[in-house]
């Protein structure tokens, strides 16, 4: 009996994209030497292997490889093009619709030597480029704060997002390993700014951490969305609070397994059929899909296949995302079916748009 399989013609919306894990080595290698940036190797081959993740490493492991991502990335060039090649690598690879990509600009320039409005208003103009190229596509940015940053940073970076909300940031983020000192109740008032100002809200919550620091983000800040959030399932009532208050999860699963937040596939089946039993909310992403070399198709092969979700399961997430994105959704397409005149004075046939 064939394995169920995903229509390959259905569009897919990627909601937890890490424009650092998303631009493929190649792209990387040639901005990289446009920018005369010195490399620890001149083999594009090793060079590859530094910014991918070809083996299952520790958490810490797989963030020391945006040290080099966020390196190349800091210039407004680089970061126009990052965006772009992005938005439509994932339309042309997996006919991605509707993407949001997340990072934070405070790292790309350069410990300040460069000008963080050039670099958001570099990333506006990559992301329009992209959308201009294939107008099939919604796309949205997302600010990154950071565990590690002082508040006052953070604070400006939710500041920026607020000041660019109208050219295509629609939310803002909590991110960054666990710091002993962050508490999310600290940035209440912060993100609440930011909702304000007509912005989605999700934080990096229940990955590395354990369900009670989503039980924290979600009592501080009422997030619409939780990055990650795997962890939730090892306690009943942080489940509940997700369902009640109908906050979706991002979930990642190879990118959990690849850091070994999540063991192997029987636990990823445990925490995703739980979340299934339990009426909670997700949608499936896949973090970072150059750096980890997984593509969200590729995720949702790897759940059919392993036969963790139902192929009507993975029909349910896709419909999660989309209705979860922050993005404003895409105008109805208008077929003009009215006569049109031809050349020579006659009518000619509709013309019917293919979609």
């Amino acid at each position: 009996m064939p394995r169920p399989r995903l229509d390959h013609h259905t569009p897919l919306t990627e909601l937890h994209v890490h424009l650092g894990a998303a631009v493929t080595p190649a792209i990387m290698w040639g901005i990289a030497h446009a920018q005369g940036i010195r490399l620890p190797t001149k083999d594009y081959w090793a060079f590859r292997k530094l910014i991918t993740s070809h083996r299952r490493r520790s958490f810490q492991a797989y963030l020391d490889l945006f040290y080099w991502t966020e390196l190349i990335q800091s210039s407004p060039t680089a970061i126009e093009r990052s965006v772009y090649e992005v938005i439509g690598g994932a339309y042309r690879k997996n006919n991605i619709t509707r993407i949001e990509l997340r990072f934070n600009p405070m790292k790309r320039n350069r410990g300040g030597e460069q000008d963080l409005d050039h670099i958001i208003a570099a990333a506006s103009r990559g992301m329009d480029r992209a959308v201009l190229e294939y107008p099939q596509v919604r796309a949205g940015l997302i600010f990154c704060l950071d565990r590690g940053f002082s508040r006052e940073l953070n604070e400006i970076i939710a500041a920026k997002a607020i000041a660019w909300r109208d050219r295509g940031v629609v939310a803002v983020d909590i991110a960054g390993p666990e710091e002993p000192a962050f508490r999310f109740s600290d940035y209440r008032e912060v993100l609440a700014e930011c909702r304000r100002a007509g912005l989605g809200v999700t934080v990096h919550a229940g990955e590395t951490g354990g369900p009670e620091e989503v039980r924290n983000a979600i009592e501080a800040l009422d997030p619409e969305r939780i990055g990650h959030g795997v962890k939730s399932v090892y306690d009943p009532r942080v489940m509940a609070m997700l369902r009640e208050r109908g906050i979706v999860l991002e979930v990642c699963p190879t990118s959990n397994l690849n850091t070994r937040v999540v063991r192997d596939l029987a636990e990823m089946r445990y925490i995703l059929r739980s979340l299934v039993e339990h009426g909670v909310s997700f949608a499936l992403s896949t973090d970072g899909p150059e750096m980890l070399r997984s593509y969200l198709r590729d995720e949702i092969g790897l759940l059919l296949r392993n036969e963790i979700l139902s192929l009507e399961e993975v029909e349910a997430a896709l419909a999660t995302a989309n209705r979860a994105s922050f993005v404003d959704p895409a105008p109805p397409i208008e077929l003009n079916r009215e006569p049109i005149p031809a050349a020579n004075g006659h009518a000619a046939l509709p013309v019917e748009l293919e979609v």
